[in-house]
C-alpha cells in the first residue's frame, strides 16, 4: 500500500496500485484501488487526473477525511480550494457525512472567498483597512467613467466596459500597473490603458475598497514581496487541495504555488483535474498549468483515475478515440467501471438542414417520452446560444416542455429584444413602449430630461412617443447631439418603412440594425459574450425568412414567448457545452457537428492549433454527458440571411473511431466530405440576403446603375457621411466611408455626388 508517514516526501511517479487491505477503515473499503492510492498518497505533492465520471469529487472529499481522520492534520491545517461556492458546500457536508460530524474553522471555499478572508488580515500592506469594501460591476464601471473623463477617451471606440475588460484580464495574469509593458498598453484606448489602470487603483483605495479582480492580485502581491506574510502561511497551512486544476488561470496559478512550494520541505498539494476538460481559455483558463505540474513540483506523484462510472463502453470509445487526437495532454483512457455497460453504439446522423435536424430531435424525444423516459434525463448540449432558437420553436410546437439552462430563452435574451423592439417601432410608429427602448440603445445622448420632455410632448399633444420627437424636430424645439441623434434614427426608421415592399423584410431588417449603430455597439464591446451576442442577431435575421412579413414574423414571436413553463413538471435540457460540463443525463443529443459552427470558425482563426484541441476537447465533454445514448447530428445546408449554402460535417465526426459508431442520415456523407467550400458563419456581420422578387416597383425605385452609381462614384449617406463605391453587387453595395470605414448598404440609401 503506498501510505507514507507525516512529513515525508513522496517522489515517485505512481505506477503500481496495490489492493486494498481489508483491516482498512469502512470509508475506504467502498473505492477502487486508483481512488484508494490517490486518498493515501498523503504527502508530497500529487496530481489526479480524473477522467469524466471517475468519481473525482468522492476522492477529493475522501482525502479530505482521510488525512482529518489518521491525525496528519487539524481541520484549519488544511486549504481546500474549490471553484464554485455551490462545490464548496458539497464538499463540506460530504466531509462531515464522513466524519459524522459538522467541521468548524476549515479554509474551504473559492479562490476569491479564500483570498478575501486572507486579504482582511494583511489590508494594510496594499493601502487598505480590514474593513474595505468589495465593488460590483455597476460600481466598478462607475467608478472607471470617473477615472476616464480627464483622458477624453471617445467612449463610442472604446466603451468604459472594454477598458474594465482589459483591466481585469491584466489582473487575471498578476500584472499590476507597475508590470504592464508598453506592448501589453497599445492595443486599447491608444495606449492610455495602463494610465487609466494606474488611476482607477488609485481610486480604489481611496474608497477603502477592491474589485473582485484584487482580491488574488493583492494576496498574491503581498506573499510576493513579503516573505514572513508567506512563511506565516507555510506554517499553517500543512495540506492544500486543489479541484478542477485544469481551469485556474495565470493569477490562481501563481497564488497556489507560492503557498505550496517551501525551500527544502515537501509540498504537500494534491490537484485534482483532467486536461481533457480544459475548455475554459475565453475565461483564462491555462491548460498549461496542469501540464507542466510535473515540472512545476519535482518528483510529483501522478495517479489517473479511469474507470467511469457513466457511460457505456461504446460512448467511452468514441469520446476516447476523438480526444487521442489532441497533441497537448497527459494521456489516460477512459474504461467503463460498471459491469452493464455494454450499451448501443453513438448515433452520427445527417439530415438536409437545420429544420430537418430540429424535428430529428423533436421526433425523438417524443419516441423515447412514449416509451417512459424521463424529460429530465435529456439534454440538447449545442455549441452556441444562436443554435438553441430553431430547437425551442420545435419543442414548443410538439408542446414539450424544457428549459434552457444556464441562459435565457431565445427571445429573452437583451440583444433579441432590443433588436425586435426596432423592428417593432418601424412595423408600427405608435408602439411606445418599443421606441422607449432602443431610443437611447445603442446611447443617443439622451438623458432623462430629455426623456422627460419627449413624454410631456406627447401628452400635450396627444400623440405616440415618436411622432412626438419627429414634431419637437421640426418645430426645432429639440437642440444639440439630442437632435442630430434622434434626426438620424427617425430618419433610419423611415427609410426602412419605405424600403419594405421593395426590399423585403430580411435585407432591411438587417440594414436597420446596422445603420442605426446597434451591430457596432456590440462589435465595440470586448466582453467575451459580445460575439456570442452578435451571432444571436445573425440568427435572428436568419428567422426572419421562414415568414412571408415582418408583421406576421412579430406575431410569431408574441406567440412563443407567451408560451409558459411549467416550473413544477419534468423539463428536457437546452444548454451549451460549457454550460453541460459537471452534469450528466441518459440521453444526449449534440446537434450542429459542422465545420464552422462545431469547431467553431472564430476559436480558429484567434486561437490556431491551441484553439482546435480546445474545441476538440468540448467535444469529449459532450459525448461524456451521455450515460446511455448520445445522438450527434449535421445538416447538409445552413440557411443565411435566407440563402442557402452547404455545410461541411465537421473534422470531428471523422475522428469517431468507426466502431463506436453508427452513420444513417438521407445526406449521410460524413464519411466522404469535401474540402473546397467556404465554412458556414465564417463571414462577419452582416452578409446582405438576396432581396425577393418584386413585380410592382414603387416611383423612385431606380436602380443604382440607372441613377448613375457605379464602382468608384462618391456617395452620401445619411449616417455615414461621405465616401467612395468600392464595390457592388446588383443593389448591394460596399461603400468605403471617409468616417465610417468600410461599410455594406442598399444603393437606395445612399445619394450620388459629384
Amino acid at each position: 500500500m503506498l501510505g507514507h508517514s507525516p512529513g515525508t516526501p513522496y517522489t515517485e511517479t505512481v505506477t503500481q496500485i496495490s489492493p486494498p487491505l481489508s483491516d482498512s477503515p469502512d470509508y475506504l473499503q467502498r473505492l477502487n484501488p486508483e481512488q484508494r492510492t490517490a486518498i493515501e498518497t498523503t504527502d508530497g505533492p500529487l496530481l489526479v487526473l480524473a477522467g469524466a465520471g471517475t468519481g473525482k469529487t468522492r476522492v477529493l472529499t475522501t482525502r479530505f477525511a482521510h488525512i482529518l481522520l489518521s491525525g496528519r492534520a487539524r481541520p484549519n491545517q488544511i486549504l481546500a480550494v474549490t471553484f464554485t461556492n455551490k462545490a464548496a458546500r458539497e464538499m463540506r457536508e460530504r466531509v462531515g457525512a464522513l466524519l459524522g460530524t459538522p467541521v468548524e474553522g476549515l479554509w474551504l471555499g473559492t479562490f476569491h472567498a479564500l483570498c478575501a478572508r486572507m486579504l482582511r488580515r494583511h489590508a494594510e500592506y496594499v493601502g487598505l483597512t480590514s474593513g474595505f469594501s468589495i465593488l460590483d460591476t455597476d460600481d466598478q464601471l462607475r467608478l472607471l467613467k470617473q477615472v476616464m473623463e480627464p483622458y477624453r477617451i471617445d467612449t463610442k471606440r472604446w466603451p468604459p466596459q472594454g477598458i474594465l475588460g482589459v483591466i481585469q484580464r491584466w489582473k487575471d495574469r498578476g500584472l499590476t500597473p507597475a508590470r504592464v509593458t508598453p506592448a501589453e498598453d497599445s492595443d486599447f484606448a491608444g495606449g492610455k490603458c495602463c494610465a487609466i489602470y494606474t488611476d482607477y487603483q488609485t481610486r480604489l483605495a481611496q474608497l477603502n475598497a477592491c474589485d473582485f479582480g484584487d482580491l488574488m492580485l493583492h494576496m498574491t502581491e503581498i506573499m510576493r514581496t513579503h516573505p514572513d506574510v508567506l512563511a506565516q502561511y507555510h506554517r499553517f497551512f500543512r495540506y492544500i487541495l486543489v479541484d478542477e486544476y485544469q481551469d485556474t488561470n495565470t493569477i490562481q496559478y501563481l497564488w497556489l504555488r507560492l503557498l505550496a512550494q517551501r525551500d527544502g520541505q515537501p509540498a504537500n498539494i494534491c490537484c485534482v483535474g483532467d486536461d481533457d476538460q480544459s475548455i475554459y481559455s475565453w475565461r483564462g483558463a491555462e491548460v498549461e498549468n496542469i501540464l507542466r505540474f510535473e515540472r512545476d513540483f519535482p518528483g510529483a506523484a501522478v495517479v489517473r483515475l479511469e474507470r467511469n462510472y457513466r457511460s457505456t463502453v461504446q460512448i467511452l470509445g468514441a469520446a476516447s478515440g476523438l480526444i487521442a487526437h489532441n497533441d497537448g495532454r497527459l494521456g489516460k483512457t477512459l474504461r467503463p467501471g460498471r459491469d452493464d455497460a455494454a450499451g448501443e453504439k453513438v448515433r452520427v446522423v445527417s439530415v438536409w438542414d437545420s429544420d430537418d435536424e430540429a424535428r430529428l430531435v423533436g421526433e425523438e424525444i417524443e419516441r423515447v417520452r412514449a416509451g417512459g423516459h424521463s424529460l429530465s434525463e435529456i439534454a440538447i448540449l449545442v455549441r452556441a446560444g444562436f443554435q438553441t432558437r430553431a430547437f425551442e420553436e420545435r419543442l414548443i410546437t410538439l408542446g414539450i416542455p424544457y428549459r434552457v439552462v444556464g441562459g435565457l430563452r431565445f427571445y429573452e435574451r437583451a440583444e433579441i429584444r432590443d433588436a425586435l423592439a426596432y423592428m417593432r417601432v418601424m412595423n408600427q410608429p405608435a408602439d411606445d413602449l418599443a421606441f422607449e427602448r432602443i431610443i437611447n440603445v445603442p446611447r443617443r445622448g439622451i438623458g432623462a430630461a430629455a426623456m422627460q420632455k419627449f413624454h410631456l410632448a406627447a401628452r400635450e399633444r396627444q400623440m405616440p412617443l415618436a411622432a412626438a420627437v419627429m414634431d419637437l424636430i421640426a418645430r426645432n424645439e429639440l437642440k444639440g447631439r439630442a437632435r442630430e441623434q434622434m434626426t438620424a434614427l427617425m430618419s433610419c426608421l423611415a427609410r426602412g418603412r419605405e424600403a419594405l415592399p421593395r426590399e423585403g423584410h430580411v435585407v432591411v431588417v438587417e440594414t436597420l440594425l446596422e445603420e442605426s449603430g446597434y451591430i457596432d455597439m456590440w462589435k465595440a464591446d470586448t466582453s467575451p459574450e459580445a460575439p456570442g451576442r452578435l451571432d444571436n442577431l445573425k440568427e435572428l435575421v436568419r428567422a426572419l425568412a421562414d415568414f412571408e412579413s415582418l408583421a406576421g414574423f412579430l406575431e410569431h414571436v408574441a406567440l412563443v414567448m407567451e408560451n409558459e413553463e411549467n416550473a413544477g413538471a419534468e423539463r428536457a435540457s437546452i444548454m451549451t457545452l460549457h454550460g453541460a460540463k459537471g452534469l450528466e443525463f441518459d440521453t444526449v443529443f449534440l446537434p450542429g457537428w459542422e465545420e464552422g459552427v462545431f469547431p467553431s470558425q472564430r476559436t480558429l482563426d484567434e486561437g490556431g492549433l491551441k484553439g482546435l484541441e480546445e474545441e476538440r476537447r468540448l467535444a469529449y465533454v459532450g459525448i461524456t454527458r451521455a450515460r446511455h445514448r448520445a445522438i450527434i447530428s449535421h445538416a447538409a445546408n445552413r440557411r443565411i440571411y435566407g440563402n442557402w449554402q452547404s455545410a461541411i460535417p465537421s473534422r470531428f465526426i471523422d475522428e469517431l473511431p468507426a466502431e463506436h459508431v453508427t452513420v444513417t442520415g438521407a445526406a449521410s456523407q460524413a464519411r466522404q466530405r469535401g474540402h473546397g467550400h467556404a465554412p458556414v458563419f465564417a463571414t462577419a456581420f452582416p452578409i446582405m440576403a438576396r432581396r425577393p422578387r418584386v413585380t410592382d416597383v414603387p416611383d423612385g425605385g431606380a436602380t443604382s446603375s440607372e441613377r448613375g452609381i457605379a464602382v468608384g462614384s462618391r456617395v452620401f449617406h445619411q449616417k455615414f457621411g461621405y465616401g467612395t463605391v468600392s464595390s457592388k453587387d446588383g443593389n448591394r453595395l460596399e461603400v468605403a466611408f471617409e468616417k465610417a470605414g468600410l461599410k455594406r448598404v442598399l444603393d437606395t440609401f445612399v445619394e450620388k455626388t459629384s
